[in-house]
């Protein structure tokens, strides 16, 4: 982060009409988020400042992570069953000044109840001297699953961003490691690896200003962990490179400090903070977002909205619809050869709800998949239930056919039907934007099993036959689309 105020001036689901962004709940103010690390079951995060924020679900958070040290902008990473922190003790024009440091250290566990939370004393890995070209600020850590080697960043604006080597056993700086310049304009990177590609991700603009700032992440990357990086149109970040990851919008503005979490096969998300939520006074807020991949390129995907959709196959492109007679729609018939063009044209009104309701069988209904046709019984009003809590990335909903009470329900068979809305966990749905742009629907519970449902997703098992199956990344079976018409 740098303390500079300036007073100046993709996916799969279309959006056509009103809808609602889903804010994160609770109360989710940082600034300068570490990558979200998982403890005992709890999600924590570390801020600036030495505090950080806890949720058991991963969508309501609140205060009460503990960090000894101050500083700013740390990072968090498990390894084998310890936790390294890594943090920037001064720099940024902290007190005025660039002399900064880079420090490490250990935990057996996040929770600050526990007996066992003690973290071991803070070791100095880098540092500038307020003079050098670097500022020994905002760092990160990366684990590097081919070689095993950890590696991490740190540097603002204030000259360039520098990469050391640590050893991942003890967290010090390997011996003899020289730091290489590896970019320059931006600050609080962060590093990946995907894909034979490590990917270098810098917050570039200002911050600390509210909704003035201007904060956004963009990426370069490199087929060598050291580099040098370059974004996709061969510009090298070490030249002020740097492709757009996420921006502001949404009334959301100055996106920073990007930390990346894999949740299954194609399901990951993306942390980071808004400077600004215009929905909460223009406070620092901890933001999470779907992290697509792109020819090869991350990309934030869509904040959840709600609304009133087609749910779309991937398999087919067929919609999913209750299983009633299909009612058609009355109309004055013409030939095409009718060139009376002098004739007014009078506009076809959609066939509402009102018009076939009372020809739908009492009770539970099935639930199939066909072509869509704009009818009532192929719209589902998708809507967050507060009480329900959330997962790490979204809020729990529930999937009713528009204008009624008629829920999308998971059966102990692994079927679907439709029945009325009771706020049973059956009727309950995590939708999760993958890597691709395409989601995945999972009821929260299978009714007879015990637990939270992790492993059946609403599944295309043919055309037109819709069901419960195990999620597979790998077969569009398991992938759908929201669409607004």
């Amino acid at each position: 982060m740098k303390y500079r105020h300036f007073f100046a001036a993709c996916g799969a689901m279309f959006i056509c009409g009103a809808v609602s962004t889903v804010a994160q709940v609770g109360q989710p103010y940082i600034h300068d988020p570490s990558t979200i690390v998982e403890c005992d079951g709890k999600y924590y995060t570390f801020g600036t400042g030495g505090g950080g924020l806890i949720s058991e679900d991963g969508w309501s958070w609140h205060s009460g992570a503990e960090r000894p040290g101050g500083g700013a902008a740390p990072d968090a990473m498990i390894i084998g069953d310890r936790y390294l922190i890594i943090y920037g003790a001064t720099g940024g024009g902290l007190g005025g000044g660039h002399n900064g440091r880079i420090l490490t250290m250990w935990n057996k566990t996040l929770d600050p109840k526990s007996p066992d939370f003690k973290f071991t004393e803070a070791i100095e890995v880098a540092s500038s001297d307020g003079m050098e070209d670097n500022d020994a600020i905002d760092p990160c850590l990366l684990l590097d699953p081919t070689t095993g080697r950890m590696w991490a960043t740190y540097g603002t604006y204030f000259g360039t961003i520098r990469m050391i080597e640590l050893d991942p056993a003890t967290g010090l700086r390997v011996a003899g490691n020289e730091p290489k310049d590896v970019a320059i304009d931006c600050e609080a990177t962060d590093l990946i690896y995907r894909d034979g590609w490590y990917y270098l991700l810098g917050t570039h603009g200002t911050c600390c200003d509210g909704v003035n700032s201007t904060y956004n992440i963009v990426v370069g990357r490199s087929r060598n962990v050291t580099g040098p990086y370059l974004d996709n149109v061969g510009r090298d970040m070490y030249h002020g490179g740097g492709r757009m990851v996420i921006a502001a919008g949404d009334r959301v503005t100055g996106p920073g400090h990007f930390g990346r979490t894999i949740i299954d096969e194609g399901v990951e998300i993306m942390s980071c903070h808004y400077e600004a939520d215009f929905e909460q006074g223009g406070r620092s807020v901890l933001g999470l977002r779907p992290l697509l991949w792109r020819n090869g390129w991350p990309i934030a995907g869509e904040r959840f909205k709600e609304g009133t959709y087609e749910i779309e196959s991937e398999r087919r492109g067929y919609a999913l619809e209750l299983a009633v007679d299909f009612v058609r729609i009355q109309q004055e018939r013409r030939g095409w050869f009718n060139r009376n063009n002098d004739e007014p044209v009078k506009p076809i009104a959609n066939q509402t709800l009102q018009d076939v309701i009372d020809t739908w069988p009492k009770g539970d209904i099935p639930v199939r998949i066909n072509d869509y046709m704009f009818r009532p019984h192929q719209l589902w009003s998708v809507k967050v239930v507060p009480e329900a809590g959330g997962f790490l990335g979204g809020p729990y909903v529930k999937i009713v056919i528009e204008g009624t009470n008629r829920a999308l329900t998971a059966t102990a068979n692994l079927e679907l039907n439709s029945t009325e809305f009771t706020g049973a966990p059956e009727q309950l749905w995590r939708i999760e934007q993958l890597t691709d742009g395409t989601y995945r629907i999972m009821p929260k519970q299978i009714p007879g099993q015990e637990g939270l449902n992790t492993r059946y997703v609403l599944y295309s098992a043919g055309d037109c036959t819709a069901t419960l199956a195990p999620y597979d990344f790998s077969s569009d079976n398991s992938k759908w689309n929201f669409r607004q018409h």
